[in-house]
């Protein structure tokens, strides 16, 4: 539901502030007065495109903030919590525009997209009127109203599914057939790749171990003559270590009786010249151990060598190949058995076709009895709308050869005679504003239980008409309202006080000279006196205001 429009400085409306209810709300005003200019300020809100030359140029940029109710929208949740803009029950929506062209958009204070506000716009709000934001001129649009209007939703479910297993098989089919070339050199690659592979591959831990082998060959001379010269500094050489500490030993032993900290210090010494003679026996042993071997050097140097050359052709590194390997050979394995699976699969293929078109002849089937009764439906309205001979014929034609779809396979077209000597045109080429509002007019009424919009706005729905038909418009609009929220611009008293609130657009003139459009709620005694301006024109008498009265208590 339309909760709030707020409006700042866009064409002649300088601020205004609209609280919106539940029901039928009536917008009137002398012709003039901006009320079409509402609509174009919430068209913006919902992704119209923007026309800078409605920017004032004393303000520099036109702002407008739209809050909707969408708990009771579940389209339009989704499609918030699909984006990641959802929050809470309510959205706002806003859309600056800058005189020098710049526009820009957000959705509960996130930066968006036009696209992105249109999309959620159609989900939100139907305009019928002479304004490019018409939901029910889009051929999807249509389908959805005939099918909402039909209520084969275990069809379309059917058939949404069997075209979703559709897809799944052809991805399948693609990926196994197509994508690498032909199959059979493909196959061949494969083959080629791992013997390549598995010649020469090492996992992880063996190439580790081969990079450490590496440089203790590459760093063996440099590590024997470290070996050697630390025996030399700690136990061969004339002053080493190791006589240095027996020295220090021989020093304090006379001494030891003086204090036990100089015991603990001689032990110290003690177990430091045990542990330097373990030190100097390990190192002679791994120095004995550690030979030069050129030989097995320039071999582990080439393998490795191999090795990164290889990595570098497949695009891995060198300690991936053998992880690698596996990879092209469950490749392999999954082409090597694909022809089998691809024969499986064309027979899958061809059973979900066949029950596909058979699902899809059955909801064309179903489209075409609803589309009758929907079509005479609207004629009937449109009888009682002053549009006696107007003809709606919603064609559902089929198209076997097509590709599946998740929706069927059938065209739809709502095609609209208004005359009976005119031949039928689709919806969205019928010239008169009038015309075309009454025939959306007629299609939600048609159509009230189901429709998914929550907001229904109707420019000009009265347009050439008068008298009895124009109660007949409010009346059915008044309908309509039961089951969505309207907001209706009118200049007709009879529409008008079918409302179950009154707003009235103003134009006044400010004390600088500038015209400037302001709206407000009406009271019931405002409501009247509106009406009987409606009724009476520049001289509103005592039986103007009484047959005001009169129609307003008729709706009651």
């Amino acid at each position: 539901m339309l909760n709030r429009i707020e409006i700042r400085d866009f064409a002649i409306i300088d601020e205004i502030a609209i609280d919106l209810h539940p029901g039928l709300s009536v917008l009137t005003g002398e012709t003039g007065a901006g009320k079409s200019i509402l609509l174009d300020a919430l068209g913006l809100c919902l992704g119209d495109r923007a026309d800078t030359s409605m920017v004032p140029e004393a303000a520099g940029r036109s702002e407008i903030h739209v809050i909707f109710d969408v708990s009771d929208t579940p389209r339009a949740q989704a499609w918030l919590a699909e984006e990641n803009l959802d929050e809470d029950d309510e959205c706002l929506l806003r859309r600056v525009v800058q005189r020098n062209g710049r526009s820009q958009a957000w959705i509960n204070g996130r930066p968006v997209t036009r696209h992105q506000l249109g999309q959620l716009g159609g989900m939100l709000v139907g305009i019928h009127g002479q304004h490019a934001h018409q939901a029910l001129m889009r051929p999807e649009m249509q389908r959805r109203t005939l099918d909402g209007f039909a209520g084969h939703g275990d069809k379309l479910e059917a058939v949404s599914a069997l075209h979703a297993q559709w897809q799944d098989v052809e991805a399948e089919i693609r990926s196994l057939s197509g994508g690498h070339g032909d199959h059979q050199d493909r196959m061949d690659l494969l083959r080629y790749q791992l013997e390549e592979l598995d010649e020469a591959a090492l996992t992880e831990a063996a190439f580790a171990e081969l990079e450490q082998e590496q440089r203790r060959l590459a760093g063996a001379s440099e590590i024997i003559t470290a070996c050697q010269q630390a025996l030399e500094l700690l136990y061969e050489g004339d002053t080493t270590a190791q006589t240095l500490i027996a020295a220090a030993e021989r020093a304090l032993d006379p001494h030891l009786d003086v204090d036990t900290s100089l015991t603990e210090a001689r032990d110290l010494l003690a177990t430091g010249q045990v542990q330097l003679e373990e030190a100097c026996q390990g190192l002679r042993q791994f120095a004995d151990r550690l030979e030069l071997d050129p030989e097995r050097l320039q071999v582990v140097e080439d393998t490795l060598s191999r090795l990164h050359d290889l990595a570098r052709k497949h695009q891995v590194e060198p300690e991936g190949l053998a992880a690698h390997a596996e990879s092209l050979r469950e490749d392999l394995h999954r082409l090597e058995s694909a022809d089998s699976r691809l024969l499986a699969l064309h027979a899958e293929r061809d059973r979900l076709l066949d029950e596909y078109r058979n699902a899809a002849m059955d909801l064309s089937e179903s489209r075409r009895t609803a589309a009758a009764q929907l079509g005479a439906r609207v004629d009937e309205l449109l009888a009682q709308l002053g549009m006696a001979g107007a003809e709606l014929t919603i064609i559902v034609d089929p198209d076997d050869g097509a590709t599946p779809a998740a929706h069927g396979t059938d065209r739809i077209r709502f095609d609209v005679r208004t005359n009976p000597d005119q031949r039928p045109a689709p919806l969205q080429k019928i010239a008169s504003g009038g015309e075309l509002s009454r025939i959306g007019l007629a299609l939600e009424v048609a159509t009230a239980d189901t429709a998914e919009l929550p907001a229904l706005i109707f420019d000009e729905a009265d347009t050439g008409i008068g008298g009895g038909v124009a109660e007949v418009v409010g009346r059915q609009l008044r309908a309509l309202a039961r089951h969505h929220q309207v907001l209706c611009i009118t200049h007709l008293p009879q529409v008008a006080a079918q409302g179950t609130y009154q707003l009235q657009v103003e134009k006044r003139q400010r004390d600088d000279g500038r015209t400037v459009t302001d709206v407000r709620t009406l009271s019931p005694d405002e409501r009247t006196d509106e009406i009987a301006r409606m009724l009476g024109g520049l001289e509103i008498t005592e039986k103007t205001l009484n047959h005001a009265r009169e129609m307003l208590e008729r709706v009651g």
